[in-house]
């Protein structure tokens, strides 16, 4: 690690493809969340490391911040998700707000959970702008999501990505002199 010319120390940056983070948000209760088990992956911590340390500082995280799923959720949510490495589970997971998401690096005292958040952030950030500028488009894709069942996530979430790669400046093409 060097030292930056303000005198602090350099960390590592960790990136994290935004398309990865995209296609962990999921819209439960009428909100945008991250999954318990995604969050830990991204942390590379252990799910029940990131529960117990969410325990732990309980006050932290109301109702709007972070909530377990109920069955019905749960089902749901496994049934959107083409891998069975939901199995197991002892307890149902916990859905994690935006807000939820950024009260989490204060609890994962660590490097890489900060700038993991700082990406997440980001990302639902560029998700909620892209939404806003594309106001009719997106109020049609979360009346499809509601509607349609999982067979159909992989196209909403082509559509998040297209819709990203639209907001990202064109290169010149051709010669310049």
């Amino acid at each position: 690690m060097g030292k930056t010319k303000s005198g602090f120390y350099k960390r590592g940056v960790i990136t994290i493809p935004s398309e990865r983070i995209i296609s962990r948000i999921f819209l439960i209760k009428g909100r945008r969340v991250m999954i318990d088990k995604d969050l830990a992956e991204l942390y590379e911590v252990g799910t029940k490391v990131l529960n117990l340390a969410v325990k732990r500082n309980i006050d932290r995280f109301p109702p709007d911040f972070m909530f377990q799923l109920s069955e019905k959720e749960f089902k749901n949510l496994r049934s959107q998700i083409e891998t069975s490495s939901w199995g197991g589970r002892r307890y149902l997971p916990h859905a994690f707000t935006e807000q939820g998401v950024a009260m989490l690096s204060s609890v994962l005292n660590s490097d890489r959970a900060i700038q993991v958040n700082i990406q997440v952030i980001r990302t639902f950030t560029k998700l909620r702008e892209l939404l806003a500028t594309n106001k009719g488009l997106r109020v049609k894709i979360e009346n499809m999501e509601k509607k349609y069942d999982a067979k159909l996530r992989q196209v909403f979430d082509v559509l998040k990505q297209l819709l990203i790669q639209e907001s990202k400046p064109k290169g010149q093409i051709g010669f310049t002199k």
